[in-house]
């Protein structure tokens, strides 16, 4: 079992949340595809020549199936082995994963959202009218250690002369940003750049050689979702056995953060392998595909990483909260107008789902020391009064219906900067 990989379940939901979730969850996922324009950095709309990098001859948004037929049952090419243990020091490790969260406005905030010039406007909440800050000043206090204090200039000597990418959706580039609001205001102006190029994002550290990059990645094979603009379609086509675009960008990083999860939960999805020439696909739930890709994605790793070399990092599901009556089981909102975190110790939502969670852990586990797990699931699942709910910027126009409910158009997915995500970033700080 990975360090740190523990839940207990604690309620169902009934049918009529879980449309409520798919209406949620499809709403903010709609919106991705024009969070780049918002940014306060360079984006395509100040950069009008910027090209995707993706022709029609490849396969991409324009990729369509000629047939699509049951799955068969082909598996990836992972000889799994058997489970390995993590290299052990021979010094029990405390669980940094096991803890609450305190109240801490002395040493929080680490950063001042307006004093980011990167910030995205989906994560800005202050910038968009939300009256309580307190959800910037939460530490996260493991039970029975201490995570190792935040310093700025000590990241960047881990990062002199190195590579920082994280590979995943866009809960991952909210730790991407986070990471780079972080660590910023260290570097004179005319020292740092951002550099878009729309698949892969560059901020980078003159004075340390240093950059800390995103890669748009959310199914982590490749898939005809890979725009990260235009990538909202009605079909989503999968190559599950190939990662061969996302892995010409990040196989000579030095470290590496990936995540993925949120995508498969929009229903089945289709397969087109890279042998098949007629263009016919499998169709398959979203749980056994996230398996295919990810063990597509294990394969690399397993083949391609030596710990003393190469860090990779695996980052679990993000918690939503999109059903207020499983903390308050009176109401029947969701993680709007929350203002304080869930009190309740080892408190489980359904938004964080067991059998994929089961899945996934099964497979880091025979990578071993290749992968360190950062299980942000259940400190992420006390957060219900970290998202942006209605404080963010919306790019659709709102209906009259939809402003009378703030509930119905309020994002519990993604989270709030400065937040929860600059804690997972200082669980990297702590492991590198």
């Amino acid at each position: 079992m990975v360090q740190g990989w523990k839940w207990n379940r604690r309620s169902h939901f009934p049918l009529l949340f879980l449309i409520f979730m798919v209406v949620i969850t499809a709403t903010v996922l709609f919106n991705e595809y024009r969070i780049h324009h918002n940014h306060q950095y360079q984006s395509q709309d100040h950069n009008p020549h910027l090209q995707h990098n993706f022709s029609p001859d490849e396969f991409d948004r324009f990729t369509t199936c000629s047939s699509t037929v049951k799955y068969k049952g082909r598996r990836v090419g992972w000889d799994e082995g058997y489970r390995r243990s993590p290299v052990s020091s021979g010094v029990r490790e405390c669980d940094v994963f096991s803890g609450k969260w305190i109240f801490d406005n002395a040493s929080y905030p680490l950063y001042n959202e307006s004093n980011c010039p990167y910030m995205s406007d989906q994560l800005a909440c202050q910038k968009h009218g939300r009256p309580d800050l307190g959800y910037q000043y939460w530490r996260w206090q493991p039970n029975d250690c201490n995570l190792k204090r935040w310093n700025v200039t000590d990241m960047w000597e881990k990062l002199r002369g190195k590579r920082l990418m994280f590979v995943g959706d866009s809960l991952n580039r909210g730790q991407w940003i986070s990471m780079v609001c972080l660590l910023q205001s260290v570097i004179p102006a005319d020292k740092r750049s951002m550099s878009p190029n729309a698949h892969l994002t560059v901020f980078r550290a003159e004075e340390y050689n240093a950059s800390v990059e995103f890669l748009w990645a959310p199914l982590l094979v490749d898939s005809n979702s890979d725009d990260p603009v235009n990538h909202r379609l009605n079909d989503r086509i999968i190559r599950p056995d190939s990662a061969s675009r996302h892995l010409s960008k990040w196989e000579d990083v030095d470290i590496l953060v990936f995540n993925t999860y949120l995508w498969w939960r929009e229903g089945p999805v289709k397969l087109l392998w890279s042998s098949e020439e007629n263009g016919v696909c499998e169709e398959l739930d979203g749980l056994p595909a996230m398996e295919l890709a990810m063990k597509t994605w294990a394969n690399w790793v397993d083949s391609n990483v030596s710990p003393h070399e190469k860090r990779v990092f695996f980052v679990t599901m993000s918690a939503t909260h999109l059903w207020s009556q499983e903390w308050n089981p009176e109401s029947e909102g969701n993680c709007y107008n929350e203002s304080n975190p869930i009190t309740q110790e080892n408190y489980w939502g359904s938004g964080s789902d067991l059998p994929t969670m089961s899945m996934v852990n099964d497979i880091l586990s025979k990578l071993g020391s290749k992968v360190t797990v950062l299980n942000i699931t259940q400190l992420s699942e006390y957060r219900k009064d970290g998202h942006p709910s209605i404080h963010r910027k919306f790019w659709e126009t709102l209906s009259p219906e939809q402003l009378s409910k703030p509930e119905s158009y309020s994002d519990c997915i993604h989270w709030c900067l400065p937040g929860v995500p600059d804690v997972w970033n200082e669980l990297l700080f702590h492991f590198l």
